[in-house]
């Protein structure tokens, strides 16, 4: 297997499961959607129903690219999320806690990544 095949497949995995888990665990992500957005519960599994379309979209040739595209569009459009939890410190009352560091090494390290990442394999 080519190492770009095998990002490939990672990325794709890596999406699906994300967006699995939107209906597994919503819990986990409604609060980290900002009040103002309204409509979390649709949010949270639309969300969750796009990534995991995405995810199946970019294993095949005739869809990988505009997959791939949309996936940097999804993770653009989940900046706010990422904005908005470093705003309320970083910590979920019975949820998620980070280190607020964490937070801006995830908004402003892991998430381009993770858009390079996609592009890498558009195809």
């Amino acid at each position: 297997m080519q190492l770009k095949q095998f990002f490939l497949y990672l990325l794709s995995g890596f999406f699906f499961i994300a967006g699995i888990n939107h209906f597994v665990y919503p819990d986990f992500y409604l609060p980290l959607i900002p009040e103002y957005l309204g409509y979390p519960e649709f949010i949270n599994y639309s969300s969750g129903l796009v990534e995991v379309l995405l995810s199946i979209g970019v294993l095949y040739k005739g869809t990988r690219r505009i997959s791939a595209y949309l996936i940097i569009a999804l993770l653009i459009a989940f900046i706010p999320s990422h904005v908005y939890f470093i705003k309320i410190g970083s910590c979920i009352p019975d949820g998620l806690c980070v280190p607020s560091w964490v937070a801006w090494i995830r908004l402003i390290v892991i998430h381009p990544l993770f858009m390079v990442w996609a592009w890498c394999v558009r195809g």
